[in-house]
């Protein structure tokens, strides 16, 4: 049985339950973890809380060396770690590696940034005296990690977080931690004092719930669904809690008459169907302009037929299977909802059959065309491998579209027009925006979204600022 990792020890629940973690592609069980209880989520603040005054006063450079031994060690380890990650999750090996290098690129890069915080001297309109800006860390983190990408999502808040002089309590998904535990504990071997990072397994309603409360988490940093979110933000309010949310999306992807074919192609099937199209920036809407929709829509069905679909333990599996039952379920419904309205399935649109697939959540990677706008798949968030296609006349008609949705995550244009290439960088309704390039969060660039998609950002420089506080100090010389 795994263990969580509190005050640099590993420790079970004081409740003596524990949670099963199933391999979402075949129903095998692959560990257990402790189901935490609000006193153990109690104690790793308490430890994060008691081990803050020390963290926040050793150097950067110091700081920065931790996480480089990390990365390090977590490196050495990386294909043993990525096996584990499918296991629990169900994603491909080649997926699960991605995303731990992806992690690895973003702790060495905030180790990079933790000599380069800079505060400010302004002038002040009085003789003799002048201002500083101060930025100093804030104190308890809580970070609050989906499954979908558990290592790469607990990187962006922990890397940071940490590199700014603060203390964290990691609550992963119920349904991946077991990764998680190995990485907290290695960056923990790194040389972090006992108490600094610490990883609580449980349900969100009380583990996360704690954190959210408690008021020795003054900072909390949570990926996950929309209607999650809001709730994060409605209880962190009542404590004044700095708040980033990285929320749910339903990603337009533009193609315009004049886009290399080839590579939009490309960019639609690899942006919707990656980790069985479960990604919050995942491409979720594809409007085509109407003269080169039969070609492109022909051509597409073709990269899709050819999807390998299966355990992501199988070296050829190119499509996992959705992580829960639920999901898949919900998946199912949205795409018989579209079925009702008008919608066609041009591929795809039910579960696989044969043994293989008899004991895992598996679903088809599906297209569809003639979708009404109002139905499910379009209005919701679809966390699976289905791509609704639209016919535009225009590119004006196609950002019109595209901002229709209450999110407002990511969006992409395929175009060799500057011109246009400009205008839908302008005019699209998104956090970030990519021309001609696939919807990849970046480390260097600041990640996040607009409407009901979230606030705050994650990834950049910018995310670190999110994690320091600055202070107005005034200094009277004379």
């Amino acid at each position: 049985m795994a263990k969580m990792f509190i005050a640099g020890e590993w420790m079970e629940s004081e409740s003596g339950q524990v949670t099963e973690i199933r391999n979402p592609a075949t129903g095998e069980l692959v560990d257990t973890v402790p189901k935490g209880t609000e006193k153990d989520a109690q104690k790793a603040i308490d430890a994060a809380a008691e081990a803050y005054p020390k963290w926040s006063e050793t150097s950067p450079e110091e700081r920065a060396k931790v996480l480089d031994k990390a990365v390090d060690l977590i490196n050495e380890k990386k294909q043993d770690l990525a096996v584990l990650l499918t296991k629990e999750q169900g994603k491909p090996v080649s997926e699960s590696v991605r995303e731990i290098d992806h992690f690895l690129h973003g702790m060495k890069f905030y180790a990079g940034l933790a000599t380069k915080v800079r505060g400010a001297q302004v002038p002040l309109p009085e003789k003799g005296v002048y201002g500083m800006v101060l930025k100093q860390s804030i104190g308890v983190c809580g970070a609050i990690v989906p499954w979908n990408f558990p290592i790469t999502l607990m990187g962006t808040k922990v890397g940071p977080a940490l590199i700014a002089g603060n203390t964290v309590v990691v609550k992963p998904a119920s349904t991946t931690p077991l990764t998680t535990l190995q990485c907290v504990e290695m960056i923990h071997r790194a040389g972090l004092p006992e108490g600094v990072l610490n990883i609580v397994t449980g349900p969100g309603s009380v583990v996360g719930e704690e954190l959210l409360r408690n008021p020795k988490v003054r900072r909390i940093a949570f990926t996950g669904e929309t209607k999650t979110g809001k709730h994060v933000m409605e209880i962190a309010s009542q404590g004044i809690k700095r708040v980033t949310l990285e929320l749910g999306g339903s990603d337009p992807m533009i193609v315009c008459d004049d886009a290399n074919m080839k590579r939009a192609l490309t960019g639609a099937s690899v942006g919707r169907f990656y980790n069985c199209g479960q990604a919050c920036l995942a491409i979720k809407r594809l409007y085509l302009f109407e003269s080169i929709a039969d070609e492109f829509i022909e051509q597409l069905k073709g990269k899709v037929q050819r999807l390998k679909l299966g355990n992501g333990l199988n070296e050829d599996t190119r499509v996992g299977p959705l992580h829960m039952e639920f999901q898949r379920k919900e998946v199912e419904e949205q795409v018989e909802d579209a079925k009702k309205k008008g919608a066609k399935v041009l591929i795809g649109g039910e579960r696989p059959t044969g043994d293989e697939f008899d004991k895992g959540f598996f679903y088809l990677p599906t297209l569809l065309t003639d979708v009404p706008d109002s139905g499910r798949i379009v209005q919701e968030e679809c966390f699976g491998p289905v791509l609704p296609i639209f016919r535009v006349k225009d590119l004006d008609e196609a950002i019109e579209k595209a901002n229709s949705s209450s999110y407002g995550l990511g969006a992409s244009i395929w175009t060799q027009n500057l011109a246009r290439a400009h205008q839908a960088a302008e005019r699209l309704q998104a956090g970030n925006v990519w021309i001609n390039s696939l919807h990849i969060g970046y480390d260097e660039l600041p990640f996040g979204g607009i409407k009901e998609s979230g606030i705050g950002r994650e990834h950049g420089p910018e995310a670190l600022e999110y994690y320091l506080e600055p202070k107005g100090v005034v200094v009277a010389t004379g």
